[in-house]
């Protein structure tokens, strides 16, 4: 068992989630703490800008040296939270800020300074999970899947794992441990954009905006047209994939609901293409406790429940799931299969930066 810190930021730019696991990168996994560390409005406008617009180079160097000093903060958070067992972490998983992402053209950019965030914490860090993946024919996404195979282990099978985030990913695991996995549709970063833009609202994860919304029917249907819903798992979606959801034409409330309704009906489409639906869906993931998508889920299977339900925190499993990925790193072990990210075999993904020891030593 090893103890490993996990870093990753938020699609907004608003935070830094990091946390601390113990685990022996297979199914063992004990959650130790986490930690949201708030970005200043230069850094978050910065990285929103950055995902937005063609940057200077120089710009896009300077804003990583800002992001990734605000990892070192995240790691000093987990440190003074939990001072015993940061002390004995073996490594950070880092999954850097996403600025690109064209898996289909083998394309994609992430900013956040391993060499500088291992000088800054004296910890080998491993990061680079996506890109690899990419190289290998993978889609570089869902990067969780295998974690989320852990955490099910000894769950009743079939087992689902539904991750809203940035976007929306399933986790599914069989009687016989099959494990079928990929991104399903638009999650929290489509639904913060809309809110942010015509609500001025800087989220929507209680509901604030779409509860006082109506669902439009009509856009749903004509949204989840869009040939990516029915695209067989593993799969990941491109902007252009999410084109047909237009709620311009709506009110700021009906619009969010609508959005809504298509993030959950995209698990809808996603799950008839399962050998076995499930009873029971575990939800995860910033979006995990949004009163709208739940209630739209909760007309799919028998049963919706929070991973909270069973000690986890939605809020930083993303974090602790790249956590888990760097000690599988340092174990040799697969962190993606065929099954999870359409890559050619399952691989000890990533990119070891250790500064000041041999890469020997850190493995």
């Amino acid at each position: 068992m090893r103890y490993a810190i996990g870093l990753v930021s938020t699609v907004t730019g608003d935070a830094v989630e990091g946390a601390l696991i113990r685990s022996d990168g297979r199914d063992e996994v004990e959650s130790i703490g986490g930690v949201r560390a708030l970005c200043d409005e230069s850094l978050r406008w910065g990285l929103l800008e950055a995902t937005q617009n063609d940057l200077p180079t120089t710009e896009i160097l300077r804003l990583e040296r800002a992001l990734t000093d605000h990892y070192a903060t995240a790691v000093e958070m987990l440190r003074e939270a939990h001072p015993s067992e940061a002390a004995q972490a073996a490594v950070i998983g880092l999954d850097g800020h996403t600025l690109r992402w064209a898996p289909h053209e083998g394309l994609m950019l992430q900013i956040g300074n391993p060499w500088r965030l291992s000088a800054m914490t004296g910890l080998p860090v491993v990061s680079d999970f996506r890109r690899y993946d990419i190289a290998r024919g993978g889609q570089g996404a869902p990067m969780e899947a295998l974690f989320y195979w852990a955490l099910m282990a000894r769950e009743p099978r079939p087992a689902l794992m539904i991750h809203i985030g940035d976007v929306t990913s399933v986790t599914w695991l069989s009687q016989q441990n099959e494990i079928i996995a990929g991104d399903v549709g638009p999650g929290l970063e489509l639904l913060e954009e809309w809110v942010q833009e015509v609500a001025d609202a800087p989220h929507d994860r209680d509901g604030c905006v779409s509860s006082a919304g109506l669902v439009d029917e009509a856009c749903v249907e004509y949204a989840l047209a869009s040939p990516f819903f029915s695209r067989p798992l593993p799969r990941t979606p491109s902007r252009a994939d999410f084109e047909r959801i237009d709620v311009s034409g709506l009110n700021p409330q009906d619009g969010a609901a609508t959005i809504c309704a298509v993030i959950a009906d995209a698990v809808r489409l996603a799950v008839r293409q399962l050998p076995d639906r499930p009873r029971l869906a575990w939800v995860t993931g910033p979006g995990s406790r949004h009163p709208l998508i739940l209630t739209r889920l909760a007309g799919v299977f028998e049963e919706v429940r929070n991973v909270s339900d069973r000690g986890l925190n939605p809020e930083t499993l993303h974090a602790e799931a790249f956590a888990w990925l760097g000690i599988r790193y340092l174990r040799g072990l697969p962190v993606s299969t065929p099954e999870t990210t359409g890559c050619d075999a399952a691989r000890c993904a990533g990119s070891s930066t250790v500064w000041g020891i041999s890469h020997g030593e850190a493995r």
